[in-house]
């Protein structure tokens, strides 16, 4: 039996924010780094709304600085979308949030890349009954750190995409750059995708993965 997840403790108040950007073939990331070099949030541009009200939410009216993205997770985000896919494991995070948020947050790193889970089947790994999916639905939304605290792994029990704050698409390009398979996955000439993966929304930005 696996065992159930632990509650991580609370992250201590940054003393300083550090937001960068990094480029990625997904688009680019917006990060948000403490004075220890830990990764307190990882969006994306055109997020910015949604980034400053969970920072300001978790930590309170606090104005990060800009600079440069630690050389460690920007050579692990490299390594991640170049194919290593267990690159982004060893990124440090630190995150505040309720001790439910937390806990579900320590269950998304426990999924592997190439893998997927439903909301039903991450409550059970974190030890919740059934009827706290839709708590559990709601923690995963409100993810303070996209890809390396992968929510976008968490999927319909049908296998369907259901939700991502960053868009379906990115969503969509993200399982497939792992591997992972899902039920409404994009084919070339399949009619229910209705035209080619590159014609998608974000996908003729994106370009396709692999």
């Amino acid at each position: 039996m696996q065992p159930v997840v632990e509650t991580p403790p609370a992250a201590p108040a940054p003393q300083r924010l550090v937001l960068s950007q990094w480029p990625t073939p997904a688009g680019m990331a917006l990060l948000i780094c403490d004075e220890t070099g830990a990764l307190r949030v990882f969006d994306w541009e055109g997020y910015d709304g949604r980034m400053r009200r969970l920072l300001a939410r978790h930590y309170g009216p606090i104005e990060p600085e800009t600079g440069a993205t630690p050389p460690d997770i920007a050579h692990a985000l490299d390594a991640y979308f170049s194919g290593d896919l267990a690159a982004i494991d060893a990124i440090r995070v630190a995150t505040n949030g309720t001790p439910f948020q937390r806990r579900v947050w320590a269950g998304l790193r426990l999924i592997p890349a190439g893998e997927t889970r439903s909301y039903g089947q991450l409550a059970a790994m974190i030890g919740a009954p059934p009827t706290a999916v839709r708590a559990v639905g709601l923690a995963n939304g409100a993810n303070p750190i996209g890809v390396v605290v992968p929510c976008h792994r968490v999927i319909g029990a049908d296998g369907s995409l259901t939700g991502y704050a960053g868009g379906l698409a990115r969503k969509r390009w993200l399982l497939i750059h792992e591997g992972a398979s899902f039920s409404d996955k994009p084919k070339r000439g399949d009619n229910k995708a209705g035209e080619p993966l590159s014609a998608l929304p974000l996908f003729a930005m994106l370009g396709e993965p692999g």
